[in-house]
């Protein structure tokens, strides 16, 4: 695929050059840019048209089709990688917010069935403040 986009680019380039040809005292064939002798001769120079057969564009086809569906299959892991790397940074804040607001004090109390708090006492509290801060060293880094 490189090549025929290097011999696109090249085949103007050559379409608009003029090549001369001559021949030396030795009776050598030379060809460049410039005339480079007497009896210089300017030569027409045609592309040559290359067309690919049918087996040919189908396995272009077929290639194409393979690098498209690797790019698909990129973008989508990627995508997977960022909702997953999204997730994660929502549940570390929301785990930092809960470990910050455990070590700002206070007391902290549930409610039974019949609505009465049942306050946590400091070993429950410590408890909570340690399975936090391990959660957050295993899952945030």
């Amino acid at each position: 695929m490189r090549h025929l986009i290097f011999i696109a680019l090249l085949v103007p380039g050559l379409a608009g050059a003029e090549i001369y040809r001559w021949t030396d005292a030795q009776g050598r064939v030379h060809f460049g840019e410039k005339p480079g002798g007497n009896g210089a001769e300017q030569v027409q120079v045609k592309p040559q048209v290359v067309e690919r057969d049918e087996a040919t564009r189908q396995r272009e086809q077929r290639t194409q089709q393979y690098f498209d569906a690797r790019r698909d299959e990129r973008a989508a892991a990627d995508a997977r990688a960022a909702e997953v790397h999204a997730e994660r940074s929502k549940e570390c804040g929301e785990l930092r917010n809960s470990l910050a607001q455990i070590q700002r004090g206070g007391r902290y109390f549930t409610t039974d069935a019949a609505g009465e708090r049942q306050y946590i006492d400091e070993a429950d509290v410590e408890a909570a403040r340690s399975r936090l801060s391990s959660r957050i060293a295993e899952r945030c880094g």
